[in-house]
């Protein structure tokens, strides 16, 4: 299978970025190198970083891109590490686009998709991680099940949803989308399916954040990320769902902010300083255009924080 992926927020992405010449860019998560293309047609004697957890990205990345950029097999959460490995210092730019893209949702061997009823139950990112979904499916006890389609998936009936999942599986194995998404169906009230999306999206989100420990060293990134900034560089971030973007917003946000003392001091004793600036205020959001172009563009939003 092609690797494809349509790029999402991608002008408006190139845009934030404002890509100097000679300056070093990071793609933290390169997929099929919509963004890294854009960059790299920007740079005369500069430096492109490409960063994946899959593979296949890389080597479609490769293939589309050619030798002149670095790529690295790695998690980007890794950026400080993986920049001290290339003898990099400080760099100009970074992004991350934390979505999953369409060639790992399309492709039914990759098990991410409820679309995909034989597909295995997979959702790794990185192929060579031992974690996959059918683990967390099968293996983990009720009450974690609950707690993390409620919180990663947002989900209101997660409770009866993992005791369904624990009921059946002490008769089969639970080894397939198509089997979860029956599971998951049966647990939500009929009258409740017709609004809202798929029965099965808000869970199949919970199990691939978990999978992928996608919430995990955020925060923890963003500044990391932040701090391997030159002064005025820029680090451009695209969320897609409401608790990856609320990490970003706070992190930009106080890293954007001087004192953090209760107001009722006469005087700072915080010593909280401000690393910088908010690009944009608010998410910048796809156009009606994109949106009509690309239906997967909808519920992403992109933040962008300038360092001082």
């Amino acid at each position: 299978m092609k690797f494809a992926h349509k790029s999402v927020l991608l002008n408006e992405c190139i845009e934030a970025l404002n890509v100097k010449s000679d300056g070093i860019y990071v793609d933290c998560t390169a997929g099929g190198g919509g963004h890294s293309s854009e960059i790299l047609k920007r740079l005369d004697g500069g430096m492109l970083v490409d960063i994946d957890k899959d593979e296949e990205a890389l080597a479609a990345c490769r293939k589309r891109l050619g030798n002149s950029v670095k790529y690295v097999h790695s998690d980007f959460k890794k950026i400080s590490e993986i920049l001290d490995e290339l003898n990099i210092d400080k760099v100009d730019g970074i992004l991350a686009d934390l979505g999953v893209s369409s060639y790992q949702i399309d492709n039914p061997e990759r098990g991410f998709s409820y679309m995909a009823p034989n597909a295995p139950l997979d959702m790794k990112m990185d192929a060579t991680q031992k974690l996959s979904a059918y683990e967390v499916v099968n293996e983990y006890d009720e009450y974690k099940l609950f707690s993390i389609i409620r919180d990663y998936g947002e989900e209101k009936f997660a409770k009866q949803i993992a005791r369904n999942i624990v009921l059946e599986r002490k008769i089969n194995k639970i080894d397939t989308c198509g089997k979860l998404v029956e599971i998951i169906d049966r647990s939500i009230p009929y009258s409740l399916k017709r609004k809202g999306g798929h029965p099965a999206k808000r869970t199949f989100q919970a199990l691939r954040i978990e999978v992928n420990g996608e919430l995990e060293g955020l925060d923890e990134f963003l500044r990391s990320g932040v701090e391997r900034l030159n002064s005025s560089g820029r680090i451009a971030v695209i969320t897609f769902h409401s608790l990856e973007d609320r990490i970003v917003k706070h992190c930009f946000n106080d890293l954007a902010t001087d004192c953090v003392c209760p107001s009722n001091l006469p005087v700072c004793v915080c010593n909280h300083r401000a690393q910088g600036s908010l690009y944009n205020k608010k998410p910048i959001l796809p156009t009606e255009a994109e949106l009509a172009e690309n239906s997967r563009s909808q519920s992403a939003k992109l933040r962008v924080f300038t360092k001082k």
